[in-house]
């Protein structure tokens, strides 16, 4: 038989395609391998309730699509599809494709064969689910599939998966059991915002526990005890074993490839998580040929939906433009002398070599989630010291960027980026400051993604990773040795680097181990100690931005130190060899740095080591590694008057958020309980309302939306959170203590009847002139503030 259109995959875009054709009255054929529609939908877990997302794109479909329950969308839509009559054909498997537009021969596994003048392909990807690729991932009890979630009762689940599928697979399990969510990334960017509100929730309520930056090990049988298996993972805090019932790991599927290539399509690298080259209109290399839904890299049902319904219309000749078309043209309309969204995904495309391996597809997507910006001449992006985690790519125009140089004698860098460049990656990678300054040049045009769609990103296309590593290594190399290496040094030095990350207390190398690689440290910090008389003393903090081992491979002798990591920390290594070679090539830089080692060597030998090692070991000991500021007393300067508590509270609502008596002492110099504003703080991770944020200026604080969970409190290692009652009175600013005004005002009553309570915590008195509170306060100059990086000229005092 002959049709005009036969479409592969009774998926959502396949059901789309065919009920459209149907309604047109355009001859169809609906393929299906399994005996029953929409296949994946239907392995949903029981009850799952379907969204309908991009909630801001419009459905075009013949089929009817709204938020419910599984068993209610496949009702739905078995009912439309009879009452379309839509030519289904299931339990029909293709096995080969042949010809090009006009005439297809397709081959079924049964032995039939029909033709078709445009096939439509919507296989999905539910074949090639992907496995944990660990020993033990097919061990009994480990399984990536959840049918129904009911099945299981009382157990303890470990569910692996930061996208869509385990999140709603740990919220289902996690009404009758107690479920732990694993995700490898440092949040949970791959999932719908939906389910990540409904997951902060969760979490908030207790139901679920999660684990970032976590990644499986190994899973082994338990021969005895309450658990049967046991899974292993490495996580910021080390190798972790967790015993558990079972392991539902949902880490996604790649694309079926070598069928796809047999049927001509072509792919745009090797990468075997690439999607196959398509047009604006789906049509993949071969004419006549479309491809939708999550094979060509949309795994929503929505979008799926849409694309369907719009080849169909394409291949009719009927105009129609995308369902997100207006969406991008009100983005793009802000690029001057850009018409069309075609011009802007082109302008896109052409000047940002890092997103040249995306498809037009991906390309569409990036920019429903990103913002252009056409700021003015002169206009300020950001400033050095910052927080913010935004990533730009320069579409048009220039921005220069100002460096500071680490030492004060040394005039600061300049330099400019233009069209193709992109800035922002270090706040992306690491999570730390700005390290620079950006201010608009002439004719600007930027483009700003928000920091979880760009890791999303990075995590679903690994040529995009890739690239943004190699450029910003080479910013880091520079940002350590200044512009003293050429392009083809910097080249040969980070050709084949390495990247690894290293758990808090993790050893990096050890006194006298053999120099194998510069570690340049991308994000973290780490402690540099060495034996003295029996004992090892701290003698250096290193954080982001710097470098480690130069010792040791500029004299060629073992490593005069030991280096662990002071917090979660990501090293890249830079081969010894290669070091050495492009120091042989560069005497100014090798003098440079002979001069420092030389210094480091006399700093060692001093009899003061001693004493600064054990006061720096006792502050990475209170976990002020992880610090960005950090309230220190002076206990000999210190007369016990409470005046920093006193302040502190005055400028709180009488809730004072410091703690002078807590915390531990090492000689004269105290710890108190106060908040370190973390460089990534815990208390962040879990707060439901998202009300805990960094300012501009790098103050952790907490916003009027808190809710009063205690998930902060929970989190945070240092215990520098409390629920304390609403404030009855008004926060005191600088007019507010001139005058008096500290007005009562009426305090909130929970439903039992008992004060309303929030989290507090120190804020560093955020927006106060003149500074924290509990410095001010001080009559002798015994309380003061200091960051990580000046602990070593604190202990030399």
């Amino acid at each position: 038989m002959k049709f005009k259109i036969a479409v592969v995959g009774a998926g959502p875009g396949g059901l789309s395609a065919s009920a459209r054709a149907a309604e047109l009255g355009v001859s169809h054929v609906l393929l299906e391998a399994s005996t029953e529609i929409a296949n994946t939908v239907r392995r949903f877990q029981k009850g799952k309730l379907v969204m309908s997302e991009p909630a801001q794109v419009p459905l075009r479909s013949s089929l009817s699509f709204s938020p419910g329950t599984q068993e209610h969308v496949l009702q739905t839509w078995q009912r439309e599809l009879e009452e379309r009559r839509v030519n289904l054909r299931t339990d029909a498997t293709v096995s080969s494709i042949s010809g090009q537009q006009g005439n297809f021969r397709i081959a079924l596994a049964s032995g039939d064969s029909l033709t078709a003048e445009f096939v439509i392909l919507a296989i999905g990807l539910q074949g090639n689910i992907r496995k944990l690729g660990v020993p033990g991932d097919d061990l009994p009890g480990v399984q990536y599939q959840l049918d129904d979630p009911d099945e299981y009762c009382d157990e303890t689940i470990v569910v692996i998966g930061g996208g869509d599928a385990g999140v709603e697979n740990a919220l289902a399990l996690a009404i009758h059991n107690r479920v732990i969510l694993i995700s490898r990334q440092d949040g949970f960017y791959s999932c719908r915002e939906a389910n990540f509100n409904r997951l902060e929730n969760a979490v908030a309520a207790g139901r679920i526990e999660t684990r970032t930056s976590t990644s499986a090990i190994r899973i082994e049988r338990l021969p005895e005890g309450d658990f049967p298996i046991s899974l292993l993972v490495q996580s910021e805090q080390g190798l972790q074993e967790l015993e558990c019932h079972r392991i539902i790991a949902r880490i996604g599927a790649t694309p079926p490839r070598q069928t796809l290539e047999r049927f001509g399509v072509h792919f745009p690298s090797s990468d075997p998580t690439s999607v196959p080259l398509l047009s604006e209109h789906y049509e993949s290399n071969v004419r006549g040929l479309y491809i939708v839904g999550s094979l060509a890299g949309y795994p929503l049902i929505k979008q799926a939906m849409n694309q369907g319904y719009e080849v169909v219309e394409f291949i009719q000749g009927n105009p129609i433009e995308p369902a997100d078309q207006s969406l991008l043209f009100q983005k793009f309309s802000r690029i001057p002398g850009t018409a069309s969204v075609a011009d802007g995904i082109e302008l896109l495309k052409r000047s940002q070599p890092l997103l040249a391996s995306l498809t037009i597809l991906q390309l569409r997507e990036f920019m429903l989630e990103s913002g252009i910006r056409t700021p003015r001449p002169g206009e300020l992006i950001f400033r050095a010291n910052d927080y913010g985690n935004s990533f730009f790519s320069v579409l048009h125009g220039a921005v220069q960027i100002r460096i500071e140089s680490r030492n004060r004698d040394e005039q600061a860098s300049l330099f400019s980026l233009s069209s193709g460049d992109f800035f922002g990656e270090i706040g992306l990678l690491s999570g730390r400051r700005r390290t620079g300054t950006v201010v608009a040049g002439k004719g600007c045009v930027l483009v700003e993604t928000p920091r979880r769609t760009m890791l999303n990103l990075i995590e679903s296309v690994p040529a995009v990773q890739r690239l943004l590593d190699e450029v910003s290594l080479k910013r880091v190399v520079i940002n350590c040795f200044g512009g003293a290496l050429g392009e083809g040094d910097l080249n040969h030095l980070v050709h084949e680097a390495k990247f690894k990350r290293y758990a808090v207390g993790e050893v990096i190398f050890n006194e006298g181990d053999a120099p194998d690689a510069l570690y340049m440290i991308r994000r973290g910090s780490v402690t540099v100690s060495r034996q003295v008389a029996g004992k090892e003393l701290v003698a250096a903090y290193v954080s982001a931005g710097n470098y480690i081992g130069e010792m040791a491979l500029v004299s060629n002798t073992p490593r005069t130190a030991t280096v662990r990591a002071a917090a979660p920390t990501e090293a890249v290594l830079l081969e010894a060899d290669r070091f050495r070679a492009v120091l042989a090539q560069n005497p100014a830089l090798l003098s440079e740095l002979t001069g420092d080692y030389l210094k480091r060597v006399s700093e060692n030998a001093s009899p003061a080591l001693r004493q600064t090692g054990e006061f720096v070991r006792f502050l990475m000991d209170q976990g002020v590694g992880e610090a960005t500021d950090v309230l220190l007393v002076d206990n000999s300067k210190c007369i016990r008057c409470r005046s920093c508590e006193d302040a502190c509270a005055d400028v709180h609502g009488g809730t004072s958020r410091l703690n002078r008596d807590a915390g531990r002492t090492h000689g004269m110099i105290h710890v108190p309980a106060s908040c370190r504003h973390c460089e990534h703080p815990r208390c962040m991770q879990d707060c439901p309302p998202d009300a805990i944020r960094r300012s501009s200026n790098g103050e952790v604080f907490i916003s009027e939306s808190c809710i009063g969970c205690g998930n902060c409190q929970s989190n945070c290692t240092y215990g520098v959170i409390h629920m304390a009652g609403k404030s009855d009175r008004r926060r005191s600013g600088l007019l507010n203590l001139i005058f008096g005004w500290n007005q009562p005002l009426p305090a909130g009553d929970s439903q039992n009847g008992e004060p309303e309570k929030i989290a507090t915590k120190c804020d560093m008195c955020m927006g106060i002139v003149g500074g924290a509170a509990c410095v001010r306060a001080c009559p002798t100059g015994a309380a003061f503030r200091v960051s990580p990086e000046q602990f070593l000229k604190i202990s030399g005092n």
